[in-house]
Parts: C-alpha cells; structure tokens; sequence
C-alpha cells in the first residue's frame, strides 16, 4: 500500500489513470476512496491522485487541533515526495478550505482549483454545525452517525429517488461493518481546522484559475460562502447546481464529472 512521509505523518494515498496530475482532497471524515465515482471518468485523461486526510483513514491520526495551513502543508511535502512539482487540485469541503491554503502558501505547486462547497470563514451556524459534529461521533453508532450526516448533505430530491436512497442505505451497512472508523480524535483535529479557517482577507492573493462550485441548497456551507469565495478569488469561474446541496457532487454526478473534466482540461 502507497505511503508517503510528510510533514511529520504517513499519508495514505491511492490512484488511477496517468497524464497531468489531479490531486483529489476530501472533506471532513472522509476518505480519499470516496473520490472512486469521480476519478472513474477523470483518470481517463488525468491522474488522479486521492490521498487520505490526516486523521482519517489509513493516514496518521496525531491527537490535537489541526489547521488548513498544516494540511496544506501536507500536500506540500506529498507532492514533493511524488516528484509532483505543480498540479491541479480538487477539493470538496474541508478539501477546499486545505486548498485555498495550498494555492496561498505554495503558489507555485498549484495549477488550477476547484474549490467545491467552500467558504471563506466559518460563522456562528457553521461553528456549531461542526461542534455538533464531535457530539454525535462520541455518542452515536458509526451507522447513526452517518445516517446523521447523510441527512446534513443530501437534499430531499436525492432521498426520494428510489436508487439515490438505496445508496444511502448500503453507506450505512459500509458505516456499521467498517473495521477502522475514523476516532472522535481524529474528528477533532479536523473541525479545528475547518472551525478556525480564515481566508476572508487573503482570497484575492489566489492567482490561479478556480472554479468555485456548489448547491443552491446547501445547508451545510450555504450558498453565501460559495459565493463569498468565488467574489474573492480574482480569476474564478462560478456554477451552482439548483436543488441540490452539499453532496451536489452526488446528487448531480452525470453533469459534475464531465463539468469538471472539461474545465480541469482547459486550466
């Protein structure tokens, strides 16, 4: 299994397809497999690379508060480990806050972004959003605390569609028989970062092309931080998906994918 070390940890990484690199960064709990549906269609022009997390999966887990800057960093020292000298770079939530930073702090490592479900700065709603988060992964099944989440991301479109809705259950089947969760630690580590992620004054020292991309509906990073990033960014491009949320990425998988091959394509 691929590893590399970086600043500090072993991050786990998995990927498909060759030609100009896309490194793939996943939101909050997740692992980097969840990119599989995405990087099915992509990696038949690009590689894709689809790392986990630090604090989930099988990358380290250390105990204590992360930061978007850390994580960046992160991608920093993988990149350099892989031989990457400059990619475009994919990130979905807590992947697009790790991304901003990663365009801030190494400029010269990134090619173009897409910045999908971002914000700029957690407000009051957002802050205790992700508290809860903590809340429920310390007292809940895995499966309740996924069924929890499901009901955070999906819009109610994608809950009545009868094959979207039996997707939802097999995640909570994969959920409850999971042998390694991601620890409330773990968990911690990443809402520091997502809590604490302040980019409000910086967005206009991002100067490569970013496409900026999300539900109208999203409840979770509601339409106002899409649009507070794309308004920051001086080179952005916006598109946001009617009647979807979050998980837009899901709920409107057959234009996304090659939405945004197209457009990683040209930038």
């Amino acid at each position: 299994m691929p590893y590399v070390d970086t600043n500090g940890i072993k991050m786990y990484y998995e990927e498909s397809g060759s030609g100009d690199p896309v490194i793939m960064i996943m939101g909050v709990t997740a692992h980097g497999a969840v990119w599989e549906a995405h990087a099915a269609d992509w990696s038949q022009q690009f590689r894709c690379i689809m790392p986990d997390n630090r604090g989930v999966g099988q990358s380290d887990k250390p105990a204590g508060d992360y930061s978007a800057a850390m994580m960046a960093d992160d991608y920093a020292g993988f990149m350099d480990a892989l031989g990457i000298e400059k990619a475009r770079i994919v990130g979905v939530s807590m992947g697009s806050i790790i991304a901003q930073e990663l365009a801030l702090r190494h400029p010269d490592k990134v090619q173009s972004t897409v910045l999908m479900c971002p914000w700029a700065k957690c407000d009051r709603y957002a802050t205790a959003i992700f508290n809860h988060m903590i809340t429920c992964k310390s007292r809940l099944r895995p499966e309740e605390f996924m069924e929890w989440v499901q009901t955070l991301i999906f819009t109610k479109p994608f809950w009545d569609n009868d094959e979207a809705h039996q997707g939802l259950l097999d995640g909570l089947n994969e959920a409850a028989t999971n042998p390694s969760p991601q620890p409330v630690h773990g968990l911690e580590g990443q809402v520091a970062a997502c809590i604490n992620h302040d980019t409000s004054e910086r967005l206009g020292q991002i100067n490569c092309p970013a496409l900026v991309i999300g539900g109208v509906d999203d409840m979770f990073t509601p339409k106002w931080m899409n649009d507070e990033v794309a308004a920051g960014i001086p080179n952005s491009e916006q598109h946001l998906y009617e009647n979807a949320g979050h998980a837009f990425h899901w709920e409107c998988l057959e234009d996304f994918n090659p939405r945004v091959l197209e457009w990683l394509a040209a930038h």
